[in-house]
């Protein structure tokens, strides 16, 4: 009797190892295997602060993991993981073990902003507000006042001109603040790197550097627009340069995309029609080929430009007479372009 009561229990554990056994390759299972049950991607955002359980709800509640006891028990099995605040991105089917490793890494969604190389504050302060999380006033009002860049240019009256160009990557818990100390701090590097003396008035550079960003995109034609700007200065001409007209009526918000007379009869000190010299501070944000102009311009004779008729570079004149030579030939060739539009 006892030897069949012994056969019963060795069966009794056998079977009991195999349900445990199948309960650990089941739980192995769900753990490893990749699941999607949303149609397409999406996105989770977990506040700082969110516990583990409220994450396994959100989770299971979209599609993204099967079920929350499945993240929780990856929890259990990783106790000391600190899990990230952030926005997560899903487009593609995962694991619960992929998606608790990404919460993990802190692999969250950045979003890209592209500022051109010539934007101003205002064009800077419109591709911020489109992303939906930043408000672009919020920004507008920190980038005018000069604070964050007063150390390395005591002269600037905003921060324009230090918003350095590129393509910056934003996590949804961004800040305004954060933003403009993102571009400021990769417009010291970059300044940095460039050969520039010790002592110099880096806010008259950056002006300069501005309105040669404005005036063109040519590479090879920054250093002579530099000249030509540097040579009026240098006579005491003044710089009769547009780009800086139309920063001087988008201050006063009245620019409308037309230069008018009042415009360039305007007080305003960055209308450089009415006021000698440089604008008080730079007018757009320019890149680093144009703050190397601005440090080493050509040295030629060249006192005007104007843009050549095939497009692209420019005219350089010596001359008042060479320079409305260069004008007549360059209006001729857009009203010729005008007529074979039309026929």
């Amino acid at each position: 009797m006892s030897g069949r009561r012994g056969g019963c229990f060795a069966r009794l554990l056998l079977f009991a190892a195999l349900l445990v056994g199948l309960a650990a390759a089941g739980a192995a299972y769900r753990l490893t295997s990749a699941y999607q049950g949303f149609p397409h991607e999406l996105f989770l955002n977990f506040e700082k602060g969110t516990s583990t359980a409220s994450m396994a709800d959100q989770l299971a509640s979209a599609g993204v993991i099967r079920g929350k006891w499945d993240f929780l028990l990856v929890r259990a099995l990783q106790p000391k993981a600190r899990l990230q605040a952030g926005e997560y991105r899903f487009a593609s089917p995962a694991s619960v073990w992929t998606v608790f490793d990404r919460i993990v890494r802190g692999d969250v969604f950045y979003y890209e902003v592209t500022i051109p190389e010539g934007s101003n504050m205002f064009d800077v302060e419109q591709s911020l507000d489109k992303l939906g999380f930043i408000k672009g006033p919020d920004f507008l009002k920190i980038a005018r006042s000069p604070k964050p860049i007063a150390d390395l240019s005591p002269q600037a009256p905003s921060l324009e001109g230090y918003l350095f160009p590129s393509t910056y990557r934003l996590t949804r818990r961004a800040t305004a603040a954060q933003v403009a100390r993102m571009m400021t701090d990769l417009f010291r590097r970059r300044w940095q790197e460039l050969k520039r003396p010790a002592d110099l008035d880096v806010n008259r550079i950056v002006t300069l550097a501005s309105i040669v960003e404005k005036e063109t995109g040519i590479a090879s034609d920054r250093p002579r627009v530099a000249s030509v700007y540097a040579n009026r200065l240098r006579l005491g001409m003044t710089l009769d340069c547009d780009p800086t007209t139309i920063y001087a009526a988008l201050l006063e918000n009245r620019y409308r995309g037309t230069i008018h007379k009042s415009d360039l009869a305007s007080a305003n000190p960055y209308n450089t029609y009415e006021n000698l010299g440089l604008p008080p501070g730079p007018i757009a944000n320019p890149g680093a080929q144009s703050l190397a102009a601005a440090l080493e311009p050509a040295e030629t004779p060249f006192l005007y430009f104007v843009a050549k008729p095939e497009g692209g570079v420019h005219q350089f004149s010596a001359t008042i007479a060479q320079h409305e030579k260069a004008v007549i030939a360059y209006r001729q060739a857009l009203k010729h372009e005008g007529q074979r539009k039309i026929r």
